[in-house]
């Protein structure tokens, strides 16, 4: 990561309540076998806990911004002290009005640094944690402010409704992709608004297309498939909600498996690379999209650092979103790039809005 990227961003406030990014084609992707070492970027903490049903060794979970690893914390004491169905009520996936009870129950596991941020923040937690962050707040933002202007909440369920792919289709071309969808949505995912309300103007540094259109792009593509239908992460999009389309983490054939390895999850405040030099080298790593936010100069020094950071025949997953960054494209030497595989899990992605899913591996 590039350290003016530190002094140009706040990251004194949860930037991510969620992770946005598709654990089921990480998992499959990367494949982890039991006993395994495996580098995760922390972000907020989803795909970290689910590497955890692989029965790893350990799973390490960085990130440069200490308050999203306070959020990592208290999602894990969560997941520690409680049953699914009480995670369920106090993280938000449900409704719950004894949440502040709950948090004073796990408070005291907490470090001190983290027990200190939560008592001052008791109204993100009373809310749901799950809805903390800025980037959720900008996609309530559009579902509670822009949609409406759209289409109606009969026709948002609608577009949920279990159906042929063809008539989900059909739907999509009569129905959803009207004029106003086509301009409000590309304003709204506009670089302009998208770096006020959603990320950071400096993330958006290196992406020389255009915004709007690219995800305007990707999504009718997406909606238009019968895959939307069961898309958790379109459903929070769309509707300020998760109904009853959990994340990996937080289904109950996951969550039990996650419960029993909790200990094996370490946070490491500090850069991807860093954890290397404190729990020497990887099997696997998780690298979410980091190499979006890096100029190309950076982008290699950081891809040197992180092969030498792993064993033998070890894999590396992450996205692009909007800038292609590719390790095996600049490293032909040491890493190849598991084609077939990856364009396999790009076409599933329920991260629809991101370019390439990728996994490469040394040789």
């Amino acid at each position: 990561m590039n350290d003016k990227l530190i002094e140009k961003v706040n990251f004194q406030i949860i930037r991510y309540a969620n992770c946005w990014e598709d654990a089921d084609i990480l998992l499959e992707g990367l494949s982890p076998i039991k006993g395994s070492k495996i580098l995760s970027i922390g972000s907020a903490g989803d795909n970290s806990f689910s590497l955890l049903v692989a029965n790893p060794e350990m799973v390490i979970a960085v990130d440069i911004n200490k308050i999203q690893l306070y959020l990592i914390e208290l999602k894990k004491i969560c997941i520690k002290r409680l049953v699914h169905e009480e995670a369920l009520n106090f993280l938000g996936f449900k409704p719950s009005s004894n949440r502040t009870n709950v948090f004073n129950k796990l408070k005291n596991e907490l470090s001190n640094e983290a027990k200190k941020y939560w008592e001052a923040n008791i109204n993100c937690i009373e809310s749901g944690i799950i809805y903390a962050g800025k980037f959720e707040r900008y996609f309530i933002l559009f579902s509670h402010k822009i949609l409406p202007c759209i289409h109606s909440n009969k026709t948002v369920q609608e577009l949920f409704k279990i159906k042929p792919e063809k008539e989900q289709e059909v739907f999509y071309n009569k129905k959803w992709n009207t004029w106003r969808w086509k301009t409000l949505f590309k304003i709204f995912f506009s670089r302009y608004i998208m770096g006020k309300f959603g990320r950071d103007p400096a993330f958006l540094k290196e992406v020389e297309i255009s915004v709007g259109d690219n995800i305007y792009n990707k999504a009718g593509r997406h909606l238009q498939s019968a895959e939307a239908q069961h898309n958790f992460i379109l459903h929070f999009n769309l509707t300020r909600n998760f109904g009853n389309l959990y994340p990996h983490y937080m289904r109950k054939e996951n969550y039990d498996i996650i419960q029993s390895n909790i200990n094996n999850l370490q946070l490491h405040e500090g850069y991807a690379e860093d954890a290397i030099t404190s729990f020497g080298k990887f099997n696997y790593m998780n690298l979410s999209n980091i190499f979006e936010y890096m100029n190309e100069h950076v982008f290699e020094t950081t891809s040197h650092a992180l092969i030498n950071g792993m064993t033998k025949e070890g894999k590396l997953a992450y996205w692009n979103l909007m800038v292609r960054r590719r390790i095996s494209a600049i490293l032909p030497g040491k890493v190849n790039y598991e084609e077939d595989v990856s364009i396999k899990l790009t076409e599933k992605d329920k991260g629809f809005f991101y370019n390439q899913f990728i996994i490469d591996s040394l040789k």
